[in-house]
């Protein structure tokens, strides 16, 4: 019994239940919608089963566990000698377990290393948005590993020979060298400490020997050391050029690949980022001699995408945690969810999240149908970077804001959404920061010329009859046809990504959805923070209803 004036579990009251066991896939209409829309409406039975297996009890509290205990670094044995391993909590094992038995890193890439046909992005990009709207940080060596392969094939004999390897469903996490184990991973690293992203500024050198190169210097970043091989940059006799440094030698014996310590860093607990020292490492030429960056762009162009799906990932899973918690709890004797100002917020969330899984989704199908459509492809090119500069750039302040629909519960480490809200930058981070993502697309303006014209006269053709569509792609025209174009650059991409999103709402979503969004974004230009958006109650009620089934 419990003592007077004194309080236990059972007078805990006015608290939303936990989000979870949740089908994250027939939750999400904006999801179904897209993945209809973009050609992969035959999947959605095995993308509902994926969902609710990852949206289970089990897996948030998997993806708590393996954040919460971090990974370590191995450096030495107890004999003194190398050994340079990082160590996981089970947790994480659990989560690469499961997304390679998806297929996450490999259901793109046919047996002889050519594009799977389509719908194989866009059913890969669904399930790759809803795990990581559980656990986001293994899922570096995920898409690492898939995008590798656009790397690899500048050289097919050394591709064909790993790639049963990489398309292998089974993860085995031993350490081991790559041709005694069932399936394995690939990582990458191209940053040093004094030049960042200017690769060409690398001073790492790799010197020819026999049948590879010896290679010797850093790299201040290296993303997920666990790894069983990577591509790496480094300055060979002709210029910069890309590698395939395992983490064995060819003749079983461990590389010299020195890890110097893990990074501690603001989020992205779970995954393991290293500095690193190669003193006359192996590894294997993937390329022509300086070639180097084109050979590794082909791999960065894969991951810039994963960036901003994950990114569309993070504002989903805090959007609904908000939607949930204001659908429980009570404040002055109503709902969060009927306050006026409440709802003005979730709304507006809601129609961000919108146009950013449009986006993504439409630029997946884009990827699938690249290889035989060549407007497709300059879609990719032209709107990748810009698509990922927005949606990375937007989804910190929304997640802010979602956590503060919490209140102090969104802002305590129980709550999930403290973890999101020191992941979220990182994407905006990686595979090139917001101003090179900028350039990148100037550059493909300029470089594609007609093939790019083509791009923005096909988003101008599906926006023709939304507000304020046709004067933001005329405003970008003017942008870029200035003296000062790179210093406008920031803001002729966002306008680029919103009018791409607002073409794709035209294509996946409702019309009153593409419409609403056109209008607030494009027409009346939008505000500051979110819940200032001049919306209709029922434009309101339908934005928050496709968020979370009640």
């Amino acid at each position: 019994m419990t003592a007077p004036g004194r309080l236990d579990q059972a007078d805990t009251f006015n608290q939303s239940p936990a989000y979870e066991d949740v089908d994250l896939y027939r939750s999400d209409q904006p999801l179904k919608d897209a993945v209809a829309a973009n050609g992969a409406g035959g999947e959605s039975e095995a993308l509902a089963a994926f969902g609710r297996r990852w949206g289970s009890a089990q897996m948030f509290d998997e993806a708590r566990l393996a954040n919460d205990h971090g990974p370590k670094l191995r450096a030495f044995d107890a004999k003194g000698f190398r050994r340079d391993e990082v160590e996981f909590h089970p947790a994480y094992h659990h989560f690469m377990t499961e997304s390679m038995a998806a297929g996450i890193h490999a259901t793109t890439w046919q047996s002889d290393g050519r594009h799977a046909p389509p719908p194989s992005e866009v059913a890969r990009a669904a399930r790759f948005y809803m795990s990581n709207q559980v656990e986001a940080g293994h899922n570096c060596p995920i898409t690492m590993t898939r995008a590798a392969v656009a790397a690899l094939a500048f050289e097919p004999a050394l591709r064909d020979q790993f790639l049963p390897k990489i398309l292998s469903r089974h993860y085995d996490r031993r350490f081991l060298p790559w041709w005694q184990k069932t399936a394995i991973t690939l990582g990458m690293g191209m940053t040093e400490k004094q030049g960042g992203t200017d690769v060409r500024a690398n001073t790492t050198r790799a010197v020819q020997t026999g049948d590879g190169y010896a290679i010797t210097g850093h790299k201040w970043f290296m993303s997920a050391p666990m790894c069983d091989a990577f591509l790496v940059l480094a300055q060979a006799p002709d210029g910069l050029t890309c590698f395939l440094m395992p983490r064995f030698r060819p003749d079983g014996s461990v590389n010299a690949i020195q890890f110097q310590r893990l990074k501690d860093k603001l989020g992205n607990r779970s995954n393991a980022s290293s500095e690193v020292e190669f003193a006359g490492a192996f590894a294997w030429r993937v390329g022509g001699e300086g070639k180097g960056v084109r050979t590794i762009i082909e791999m960065v162009q894969i991951t810039r995408l994963d960036c901003a799906i994950a990114s569309a990932a993070f504002m989903r899973s805090a959007l609904a945690q908000a939607v949930h918690h204001a659908r429980h709890r009570r404040v002055f004797q109503r709902l969060l969810l009927d306050q006026p100002m409440m709802r003005a917020v979730l709304a507006d969330l809601a129609l961000e999240l919108e146009g950013a899984v449009a986006l993504v989704m439409r630029l997946s199908r884009a990827i699938d149908r690249a290889p035989d459509d060549p407007l497709e492809a300059a879609r990719a090119r032209v709107l990748v970077p810009a698509a990922k500069y927005w949606v990375c750039k937007v989804a910190p302040g929304f997640i802010y804001e979602a956590l503060e629909c919490l209140g102090g519960n969104g802002y305590v480490e129980e709550a999930m959404l403290a973890r999101l809200y020191r992941e979220a930058p990182l994407n905006a981070i990686w595979e090139g920061s917001g101003n090179v993502m900028c350039l990148d697309v100037l550059r493909a303006l300029s470089r594609e010329g007609e093939a790019s014209r083509a791009v923005l006269a096909t988003l101008g053709e599906a926006t023709v009859d939304l507000q304020g569509a046709k004067e933001a792609l005329g405003s970008v025209a003017q942008m870029l046809t200035r003296g000062d174009a790179e210093a406008r650059a920031r803001a002729a991409v966002e306008r680029i990504a919103t009018v791409a999103a607002a073409a794709a709402l035209r294509e996946n979503a409702p019309a009153a959805i593409a419409d609403v969004f056109a209008r607030v974004r494009l027409g009346e230009g939008r505000n500051s923070t979110y819940g200032t958006a001049t919306l209709s109650a029922p434009e309101v009620t339908r934005l928050i209803d496709r968020v979370l089934p009640a």
